[in-house]
């Protein structure tokens, strides 16, 4: 039997389970592994400014392409505590992703050591797994545990945490014959699936919430599949935008309080039936419970068996692989359909289609400052169906939500339940990592950018080019709008004067000057009519420099995002669109 160091076999079980990819920075502690990566040259890394930044990448890595799954490396105590966060929002997500970290050596555990830190109990709360290995011998079977946990079920991240005299002991490891745990899921039967069709046949009005779960299952076709087979609309959750695409006739928009569609709302509030799949019923989602189950019948598809049941009971609920139970539920409807006994819901898809057309909000303002919903027209006209956008929090991903079009899978790449300030950068540049041909273009407020802006030259040093549009107010803007019930402002403007940089007077950052001294390349955009053109001189400019290209547009300081508590009473502070020329997105979406 081969001997070898644990962190060779470590490094040999990540190329086996296809883990190729890690985000991260050495250090004492942890740089045995690396060590072990620069021997063996199978894993390719990406040198991060900050830890929470490596773990923010390999997030994005992993919801970039199916089947990925990002390694983030650090060195023992605060570079482990620095991942939290990120383990957090890939949790909130169900987003596999592998840290790994440092440790003191075995013997000093529990004595107060330099940068010691019980970090397997800190994360164990957003992790499927967080094992701090004694044994060397262990550790080949703690990886592959790792990797069958992340796989099965709800995906989810797992960190394992690597003493010093751990890694470097010797053990005996074949990395031949090495294989990975089988994965499990779980699958709905026959009868459970031909229930919940006979309770959607039996609806006036029915529709399918599609969840970020058909995602993770590489279920989109099958979901199409059947809403053609029975002729229903599908709405969206934020997770789950893009499993149908926008512009489908049988797609009804996104349901929610903050990011969603008017005519999404409205078909909803007009259902009698909601087959959810792949879902958890999110409250940004929902709204209010009372208002979102009136007067309808809900089944509810999940892997996880406790997420049954957790925000409301359904009235049949189902523990199943989306994709699983998608596939069965296609075949069922398709004989259904050969035998004459679907019903004809018609009428109700062509209602919903009018809602579509008409219930649009306005987005062709020609105002200076600039208006958001314009940013967002322009960004639809610049970037092709092609376009992968990141985004994580604040209005401008609430209204980029509402404006943007998403017409594929895993286009729309967004931290939705976490949503941490600063995720969008690091999680653009690990999507870059992962998808080198494709156009990448990041949205970020003001503040999102700032809060890890330093990994901007993390994409000029490795050359992960992508378009970042920076929407800035000078607010912390969502905080400043749900100020407005406490009517105050406080602490939550980020004007002041920039005595180095008249161009931006009060708004303070010269987000051109920041982005240009990290090596990456930075326009300015002040007049609406410009933005378009901006847009597609970003992308050439990506493409030509292979860096990131900042492109911050100056905002009007104050401008209210539509949103509110009830799927029926969410506020439109603009004036709604009156015909196609107020709103270009009622054309492209039904053209």
């Amino acid at each position: 039997m081969p001997r070898m160091r644990a962190v060779d076999a470590a490094v040999a079980i990540l190329e086996k389970e296809n883990a190729t990819q890690a985000f991260g920075l050495p250090g004492a502690a942890i740089n045995p592994l690396y060590d072990a990566m620069r021997k063996h040259g199978g894993i390719h890394h990406v040198l991060a400014r900050h830890v929470e930044g490596a773990s923010h990448m390999a997030d994005g890595y992993t919801r970039a392409e199916r089947g990925n799954i990002g390694v983030c490396i650090g060195t023992s105590g605060p570079a482990g505590t620095d991942m939290i966060t990120g383990l957090y929002a890939a949790w909130a997500d169900s987003v596999p992703i592998l840290c790994l970290t440092g440790q003191a050596p075995v013997a000093k555990l529990d004595k107060e050591d330099f940068q010691a830190v019980d970090i397997a109990s800190i994360a164990a709360p957003v992790t499927k797994m967080a094992k701090t290995v004694l044994e060397a011998a262990q550790v080949p079977g703690v990886f592959a545990k790792a990797f069958q946990l992340m796989r099965s079920g709800r995906p989810g991240p797992v960190l394992i945490d690597l003493p010093l005299d751990v890694q470097l002991a010797e053990i005996e490891f074949d990395p031949d014959t090495y294989e990975p745990l089988p994965v499990q899921q779980p699958a709905a039967t026959h009868r459970q699936v031909a229930k919940a069709l006979d309770m959607l046949q039996a609806a006036e009005r029915p529709l399918v919430v599609a969840g970020g779960g058909i995602v993770n299952a590489g279920a989109e076709a099958e979901l199409v599949d059947l809403a053609e087979t029975l002729n229903i609309p599908v709405v969206s959750t934020l997770m789950g935008w893009g499993a149908i695409a926008d512009d489908h006739p049988l797609s009804a928009g996104m349901a929610g309080i903050q990011t969603s569609h008017r005519y999404a709302n409205a078909t909803f509030l007009e259902s009698d039936f909601v087959l959810g799949v792949g879902n958890r019923w999110a409250n940004r989602h929902t709204g209010g419970l009372e208002v979102y189950r009136r007067g309808r019948t809900f089944v509810h598809v999940d892997i996880e068996p406790t997420q049954i049941g957790r925000v409301f009971a359904p009235d049949y609920g189902i523990t199943s692989d989306a994709g699983a139970f998608l596939r069965s539920a296609v075949e069922i409807a398709k004989e259904r359909r050969a035998a004459g006994s679907l019903p004809d819901y018609a009428a109700w898809v062509a209602d919903t289609q009018q809602r579509k057309g008409s219930l649009q909000r306005k987005t062709n303002f020609p105002e200076t400052p600039i208006k958001p919903q314009r940013v967002y027209q322009e960004m639809n006209r610049a970037f092709d169906r092609d376009t992968v956008y990141v985004s994580t929090i604040g209005l401008s991903q609430i209204a980029g939500a509402q404006f943007l079009h998403t017409y594929a899978s895993r286009h729309w790449i967004n931290a939705g339940q976490a949503g941490p300030l600063g995720w969008t950068g690091p999680a653009a540049l690990g999507v870059a990592a992962a998808r080198p041909t494709t156009k990448v273009v990041a949205l970020s407020g003001d503040y999102d950018f700032q809060f890890m802006l330093e990994e901007l030259a993390v994409g000029a040093q490795h050359h992960l080019p992508y378009v970042h549009v920076v929407v800035n107010n000078a607010y912390l803007g969502l905080i400043r709008q749900s100020q407005r019930a406490f009517d105050m402002d406080y602490h939550v403007s980020l004007a002041f004067e920039n005595i180095n940089s008249a161009e931006v007077a009060e708004y303070g950052v010269d987000h051109v000057k920041v982005a240009e001294g990290l090596g990456c390349k930075a326009l300015r955009v002040t007049d609406p009519d410009d933005l378009e053109q901006a847009f597609v001189k970003a992308q050439g400019m990506a493409e030509e420099s292979q860096v990131p290209v900042v492109v911050e547009v100056i905002l009007e300081r104050v401008t209210n995002i539509s949103m509110g508590a009830e799927l029926d009473g969410v506020n439109e502070f603009e004036e709604l669109s009156l015909s196609a020329t107020d709103s270009p997105t009622a054309t492209a979406l039904l053209d």
